[in-house]
């Protein structure tokens, strides 16, 4: 295996993908249909190539041919012969599905009980897919928004008393009268599984609050920006009931640079932007709206955590000890870890571990070099595999900047 090689990555063509981030970020031209996201792993479902000097092969199978090779022994005791994390580049035109995931626990219990019960993995009413948690990181590339975690209750129920939609006035007394903890599941419920055309989630009560929301986005207040997204979120799920549970969580927005860490049990959807995105290599997902998809809400209630919380914004800081050039997204997860690097004129120099590493470079043009003389230029878009070695290599490109993921 050579100290570095150059990765060909797969694009998921997901309905609210963009037509035109991801090709302009790697340089090619338009499909005319939606590109997503562009997988960078060894994710079984769609793994990244990877030619080592044999031809190009499907990266999760030069794993399992040769884990410690290409991952190293380290890791390999840590999360068994497989790529830990899962990186890749986030395009979203559209809202994403309202979405949460589950603890390790939860994932193991729940795929136990699904393989007990025969569900096909491929199954669409199919939950838990592996017996593994989720967490993830998403830092933005640029203007990003995004719904995370739930608002602190008083700030909800001042949000629907501006909406003034009759049939959500006793939420907002609820919000008020009753703990977070408390209100938030019946509140969840109702949103989801409410029927008919005058109660919640009814199609008459989601076209006045649609309504509403435009007559607030309207507005100069301190709920126009998040009442604006609402009703783009409205828009791309017309009947959804998922909006009303959307209502209840905090509304963000990222600059270039900044990121958000999801947790387990936090719902959360990406509503547009383009980002890099680093993950445990899972696809446990529990939706709970803004989705044509299964939605399974009593599983989705006992893996949610109701705590009202301001989300955190996270900023990259200096790595102790390290290159200034790089900086390093703050995240608990064993799984991953997400920095970025700024290149100069010196150049990098980096050090291998015993770990694996994917760089992708987001802007400019770098060059990786090794002392035996081997060389490989990322253009803007471009990424390589950076096996375990005692090698170190050189990162050299003045103005150029990348995204590395590697294990915790």
């Amino acid at each position: 295996m050579p100290l570095f090689a150059p990765l060909t990555n797969p694009v998921r063509p997901y309905a609210w993908g963009s037509v035109t981030a991801i090709p302009a970020l790697t340089g090619t031209a338009p499909t005319g249909g939606p590109q997503a996201e562009l997988w960078l792993g060894a994710h079984p479902s769609a793994p990244s190539v990877l030619d080592d000097g044999h031809g190009p092969r499907p990266l999760d199978r030069l794993i399992a041919e040769s884990p410690e090779e290409l991952l190293g022994a380290a890791t390999v005791r840590r999360f068994g012969p497989r790529l830990p994390f899962l990186f890749k580049v986030l395009a979203a035109e559209r809202a994403l599905s309202l979405q949460v995931h589950p603890t390790r626990a939860q994932a193991e219990a729940g795929f136990a009980a699904e393989e007990a019960l025969g569900v096909p993995s491929d199954a669409p009413e199919r939950v838990y897919k592996d017996r593994d948690h989720k967490p993830e990181l998403l830092c933005a590339l640029g203007d990003f928004e995004a719904l995370c975690g739930f608002r602190p209750t008083a700030a909800t129920a001042a949000l629907l008393d501006r909406l003034a939609v009759p049939a959500l006035a006793g939420w907002a007394s609820a919000l008020r009268a009753r703990p977070a903890a408390a209100v938030l599941p019946d509140l969840l419920r109702q949103a989801l599984g409410g029927g008919g055309t005058g109660g919640p989630g009814g199609a008459a009560v989601l076209t006045e609050v649609t309504a509403a929301l435009d007559r607030v986005a309207a507005s100069d207040g301190p709920f126009a920006a998040a009442c604006a997204a609402y009703a783009r979120a409205a828009r791309d799920y017309p009947g959804d009931p998922g909006l009303l549970a959307a209502l209840l969580l905090n509304h963000v927005r990222l600059r270039a640079g900044q990121a958000l860490h999801l947790d387990a049990g936090v719902p959360h959807a990406y509503l547009r932007g383009l980002g890099v995105e680093l993950m445990a290599n899972s696809d446990n997902v529990l939706r709970c709206g803004l989705t044509a998809k299964h939605i399974d809400v009593p599983g989705l209630l006992a893996v949610t955590v109701f705590e009202a919380v301001e989300p955190a914004v996270l900023t990259a800081r200096p790595m102790a000890g390290g290159d200034p050039s790089e900086v390093c997204f703050p995240s608990l997860a064993a799984e991953f870890r997400l920095s970025r690097l700024r290149l100069a004129d010196t150049g990098v120099r980096i050090d291998r571990a015993d770990a694996p590493q994917i760089l992708l470079c987001t802007a400019g043009e770098a060059r990786l070099s090794a002392p035996d003389g081997s060389a490989l230029r990322l253009a803007r878009g471009g990424s390589a595999y950076l096996p375990p070695s005692t090698v170190p290599v050189r990162l050299d490109g003045p103005g150029a900047e990348l995204h590395r993921a590697t294990v915790g």
